[in-house]
């Protein structure tokens, strides 16, 4: 399990005052990096073999500006050529939201899905 803390800006609330619902996507996508890391150790945009093919977003409870945030990331599933990685959003130590992102391993030349090796599988599931 990886974890990330976040500070929520003042720009990420919505005119309710709470965190706006579209941030939710941007901070996972940060706290997956140790996992992107396992697929591409350098991060380099020209040999990316990773695709974002499903989120679902979940608020369970109002996010505030200000009050730090914790996203705890997992790896739920490995299929085939995919995997959905679980992040759970915490604030003042209640759950806010639960993200799963489905993960395709691609490749972009060919345009098509690539099975997980069984080392990257391997990672994966420890």
């Amino acid at each position: 399990m990886f974890e990330m803390e976040v500070i929520p800006r003042f720009c990420e609330t919505d005119a309710l005052g709470h965190i706006n619902n579209t941030v939710f996507a941007v901070w996972c996508e940060a706290a997956r990096e140790p996992i992107f890391k396992i697929f591409n150790p350098e991060l380099k945009l020209e040999t990316w073999n990773l695709i974002v093919a499903h989120l679902d977003i979940s608020m369970t409870s109002p996010c505030y500006f200000d009050f730090p945030v914790s996203i705890k990331t997992h790896v739920s599933k490995v299929g085939r050529t995919s995997f959905d990685v679980t992040h759970h959003i915490y604030q003042n130590d209640q759950q806010v939201a639960k993200v799963v992102a489905v993960l395709v391993h691609y490749d972009y030349q060919h345009k098509k899905s690539v099975e997980i090796s069984k080392p990257l599988r391997s990672q994966l599931q420890s």
